[in-house]
């Protein structure tokens, strides 16, 4: 069988090599590709094969549509937005994701991120190496505040059992799930949740439910002293939205991982420029740790779906 990885892992060769070896060994075609977004080239490259392993790069339909001989698509990811799925069930592929290789990684940057920005760590390293003092921060403690979550799947719990270490209250949406309320857990509607928090935490999926889900109509629901975090995906986001919110001290800041595009993005993007807003090129998922985790689930979906027993299927 031929097998085609059309983008980079983000581990070892040696790593890599661990995991592609014993499917040589075992009859299959194994090729590498350096990641490109142009579509004509990913058909090129694609041909033949049955097998796809791919990251966050996206696949459209005239991609999937143009290799007949596809029959499953392994995402090196958690989300799967940036796949054609209506085109991947039209065709009968299935399709795997990587769900759970970033939970650490990802709950660890919200918590880095919101000390970053109680802290005023970027401000203070300026004044710093300018040869100033602290005169004019304002820092504040993690500790008595109250945790909002947008989603708590495993990266959600994760996230808020981080929190819950540092002394804080963890409170969550109710729109997503039953879910029962716990000792440590009280789910509530959206408003409830928005006037309560101190620091809102997106962890939802990307669907057209949850498609501008923030926006002007909720976020003037916050406290002006609340913070918002995004590790889940950019369009949950109406990101305008947002940083007219930040701009006007609506809201007292937001860290930002995720955007409607995969960086880079366009330096006109209005979060970049938005008062008290901490960004980054989408790397909450990407520590050595999770990449090594990623690639085993990613090659043990690989070999269950060899087997006639996939895995991690998204229906």
């Amino acid at each position: 069988m031929r097998i085609v990885i059309l983008e980079s892992l983000s581990v070892s060769d040696n790593v890599l090599k661990s995991y592609i070896e014993p499917l040589q060994k075992a009859g299959h075609e194994i090729e590498c590709f350096a990641r490109t977004d142009d579509i004509n080239t990913q058909i090129k490259q694609i041909g033949s094969a049955e097998a796809l392993i791919i990251a966050n790069m996206p696949l459209k339909k005239e991609v999937i549509e143009a290799c007949p001989n596809l029959k499953y698509i392994d995402i090196a990811f958690t989300g799967y937005d940036h796949v054609a799925m209506d085109s991947a069930k039209k065709q009968n592929i299935v399709v795997s994701n990587a769900s759970g290789y970033a939970t650490e990684a990802v709950a660890e940057l919200v918590i880095g991120g919101v000390i970053n920005l109680y802290r005023q760590l970027r401000e203070a390293d300026s004044l710093c190496r300018d040869g100033k003092t602290k005169a004019g921060l304002r820092a504040f403690e993690l500790s008595g505040k109250t945790v909002g979550l947008i989603g708590t799947g495993a990266i959600g719990s994760r996230t808020a059992e981080l929190f819950r270490a540092f002394g804080c209250k963890t409170i969550a949406y109710n729109g997503f799930s039953h879910k029962p309320n716990t000792d440590v857990m009280k789910y509530m509607p959206l408003k409830e949740l928005m006037e309560q928090a101190d620091i809102l935490s997106l962890h939802c999926p990307l669907t057209e439910q949850t498609r501008n889900f923030i926006n002007k109509d909720n976020l003037k629901y916050m406290k002006k002293s609340a913070l918002l975090v995004n590790t889940a995906r950019g369009a949950v986001v109406n990101s305008q939205d947002l940083a007219d919110a930040l701009n006007n001290e609506k809201i007292a800041g937001a860290m930002i991982d995720v955007f409607e595009n995969e960086p880079p993005l366009d330096t006109k993007h209005p979060l970049l420029h938005a008062k008290n807003t901490l960004v980054a090129p989408h790397l909450g998922f990407f520590t050595a740790e999770a990449m090594e985790k990623r690639a085993h689930i990613v090659f043990d979906n690989l070999n269950h779906w060899l087997n006639g027993n996939p895995i991690n299927v998204i229906k």
